[in-house]
This record gives structure tokens, C-alpha cells and sequence, in this order.
């Protein structure tokens, strides 16, 4: 019996050490989130990098172009930002340019969705720039419970050792950092890569299961499109010219900007509109294009991206400078649309089915005749940020969407 007792005791502190194993690295399957130590959370960031981060965030710090804030707004813990990567989605801006008749138009107070929500961020300490430098000891006096890092934002824009080093020196300050990859920070485009940033970013706050409502709901709107246009023969595909009315392009001698094949927005246009890049150079992003190639390719539609400002349709009808693109089919026929004005567009964010509704509205008019664009976007944003029709009808105004309402 005096062997006996020891033994018992050895056997029941093995079963406690075993019993606290299983709570602490969870059943096979378990999801990362659930088997981190008491008062952490796990998350697999886009790198594929575990990152422990308290169970309960007070304090955070985003270098992000408006991505991370939209979904923490969406969540509903936006009121935990307490720094931010750059300005980019704070500004409100005003575009002007010049008619025929010698008259200037403006848009004023465009903003990101962003502003207009969250207009109390202009505020924040800024602690990173468009051109990727990072105020290090701005960061650290911030105390963040969590930096989040989108890589593929302006900050941030190419994968190259500039941007390694710098994560790596935020991650040296000892806080933990979550690394998301922007939609133009792979090789081959894929929508389900921004996806994979929603719930990533979800996953930090515990709100996996909110998160994946998000990402249903803007599946679902693409699906809207996709649906509409999975049968289109190659005959019936439009030739669109993603153009940027860019004034430095202009100062270059070209007439504005577009791009390849291997772009994220080339690969919207062939992939999920179902359409045609009106211009076939496989090679680079972005390419300056003179007035000549626009009409020698001649697009049946052309859709105008912020580039270096907002840019609306009649700026293209009405210009002096594109006078001499009038006898371009889209511009002859009125077949050119705007998208939403989001300042320093570098990766997609929540807004990117609107974009892809623009587009394939603007390509197949006959398929979508029985859409209501104006009140599509309305929808998109009382269902995505949960406002009211007052506040979706000013954020459809401060994008610069309002044509959608009075021309579509």
C-alpha cells in the first residue's frame, strides 16, 4: 500500500497535467483563438505569422489606408484607435477643373468613408507617411495593445527590403503586430485574399463570427455581378479602359494613365465584370497613354479611377485638355462612369463591390437595366456600416456618387 499511494498521487498529477494540456492546446482543429493562453489571443496573420494579442484591446495603432479602421467601424471598436499610419483616409478634398466655355467645376468635401463616419480621427497622432516613414518613438508612446500593418497601402506599397525592415523595427518595440497583405500585394490577384484581411483583422478583436458576416455580405454583392455575367461570349465582352485623368500624366505629355494586364483592377475587369482591358501590355502597373493610343483602341466604356484627384465623367466631356478624345466611342456614346472617391487608392477596401457593381452596370447597361445604382449604394451602405438612409445618403455624397442617382 505504500507503493501504492505514491503511485496514485503521480497518476493524478499526471491527469491535471494532461487536462490543463488539452485546455491549453485544444482539440485537433481547434481554431488558434481558442487554445492561446489564459488573457491572450492567437492570431495568423497574412504572413502566416502567429501573434499573440491580449484577450481584451484598449489601445490601437493601424498603418493602413482605411481598411483595418472600416472593419473595426463595422465590428464596432473603432473607438480603440489611438494612432494612425497616415492622413490618407482623413482628408476631405475638393477636385476643380476647367469646361469648354471657360468656366471651372468643383466637387468639394470628397472624403473615404472613413472621414465621414469618423471624422474625430483627423485628431489622432500620425505616426507613419505616404512615402513609408515610420516615427518610431511616436509609435512607442502611443503604448499600443496591438499595431495592425497593412502592407499594399500607400505606406507600405511594394514588397521590397524598405518595408521588411521597418516591420521588423516595429515589431523590436516589443508590441505585438499584426501584418496584413493588401490586395496588390500578390502576384497573382485574387478577391478572396481581402476577404482573408477582413477576418484576419476580426480575429483580433474576437468578432471572427462578425467578421464572416462581413465578408458573406460583400461576397454576396459580387456574386450579384458574377451571376449576371458568367455567360458572356467573348463577342459580347466591351473593350474598357481603366484611365486615371492623372494631371501628372498629362505633365508627361500623355493623357492620363492605365493598366496592364497583370494589375488587381485588370483583373476585376476580365475576372469578376466579365469585361475586356481595352489596353493588352502585359508588363508593369501602371503606364502613362497618349491621347493617340486611347483612339486607336477605341474602349466602348471607359471607367475613371481617383488618380491624383478625383476625376468625373464630364471632366472627360467637358475638358479643354480631352477635346480631342470626343470621337472616342465611350466618350461619344456617354459611356464613361466614376468610381467612389477614395483618396490614395493603393489596395482595395470594403467599398470594392461598389467599384465592381460600377463597372459591370457601365459594360452590360441591358443586363442591369433593373438595378437602381443610386439605390444600390444607398444599401451597400446601410447594410455594411449599419447607418441610417440620412448618413448613407451623405456618404454616397461624399464619395462623389451622387451621378449614380442622377444619371443612372
Amino acid at each position: 500500500m505504500r507503493y501504492l499511494r505514491p503511485l496514485a498521487l503521480v497518476l493524478v498529477l499526471a491527469a491535471i497535467l494532461l487536462a490543463e494540456s488539452v485546455i491549453y492546446f485544444g482539440e485537433v482543429g481547434d481554431r488558434p483563438e481558442e487554445r492561446s493562453p489564459e488573457g491572450q489571443r492567437i492570431v495568423i496573420d497574412s504572413r502566416g505569422v502567429e501573434v499573440e494579442v491580449p484577450a481584451e484591446i484598449d489601445r490601437v495603432v493601424t498603418i493602413s489606408d482605411g481598411l483595418i479602421l472600416e472593419v473595426m467601424t463595422v465590428l464596432g471598436v473603432e473607438d480603440k484607435l489611438v494612432g494612425v499610419g497616415s492622413r490618407t483616409f482623413q482628408e476631405v478634398d475638393t477636385y476643380v477643373f476647367p469646361t469648354v466655355e471657360g468656366e471651372e467645376f468643383a466637387y468639394r468635401d470628397g472624403m473615404n468613408t472613413m472621414a465621414y463616419l469618423n471624422p474625430w480621427t483627423k485628431d489622432l497622432p500620425v505616426i507613419a507617411e505616404y512615402d513609408g516613414g515610420v516615427n518610431y518613438e511616436a509609435l512607442a508612446s502611443l503604448r499600443p495593445d496591438v499595431v495592425i500593418v497593412r502592407l499594399g497601402s500607400c505606406t507600405f506599397w511594394t514588397n521590397d527590403e524598405i518595408t521588411q525592415k521597418a516591420v521588423d523595427r516595429i515589431e523590436s518595440l516589443g508590441f505585438p503586430t499584426v501584418v496584413l497583405y493588401g490586395t496588390n500585394f500578390y502576384d497573382q490577384p485574387d478577391i478572396s485574399t481581402l476577404w482573408d484581411e477582413v477576418r484576419i483583422a476580426g480575429s483580433v478583436f474576437g468578432k471572427e463570427d462578425e467578421a464572416e458576416e462581413v465578408v458573406d455580405y460583400l461576397q454576396s454583392s459580387i456574386d450579384q455581378v458574377t451571376e449576371r455575367t458568367r455567360n458572356v461570349t467573348e463577342d459580347e465582352k466591351p473593350d474598357v479602359l481603366y484611365f486615371g485623368l492623372a494631371n501628372v500624366a498629362r505633365d508627361e505629355g500623355g493623357a492620363g494613365n492605365t493598366v496592364s494586364l497583370n494589375s488587381y483592377e485588370s483583373w476585376t475587369l476580365e475576372n469578376v465584370v466579365n469585361a475586356k482591358n481595352a489596353f493588352r501590355e502585359e508588363s508593369g502597373y501602371w503606364h502613362v497613354i497618349s491621347a493617340e493610343h486611347v483612339l486607336a483602341i477605341n474602349p466602348q466604356v471607359i471607367v475613371l479611377p481617383t488618380d491624383w484627384g478625383y476625376h468625373p465623367a464630364r471632366e472627360l466631356y467637358e475638358a479643354p485638355y480631352y477635346q480631342s478624345l470626343q470621337e472616342v466611342e465611350a466618350v461619344k456614346n456617354r459611356r464613361v462612369v466614376s468610381l467612389p472617391y477614395t483618396p490614395y487608392d493603393c489596395a482595395k477596401r470594403l467599398e470594392y463591390p461598389i467599384e465592381v457593381m460600377v463597372m459591370a452596370w457601365a459594360a452590360y447597361p441591358d443586363r442591369f437595366e433593373d438595378v437602381d445604382l443610386g439605390e444600390w449604394v444607398l444599401e451597400f451602405y446601410e447594410d455594411v456600416y449599419g447607418v441610417d438612409r440620412e448618413t448613407a445618403e451623405g456618404l454616397r455624397s461624399a464619395q462623389w456618387l451622387d451621378w449614380t442617382a442622377e444619371e443612372a
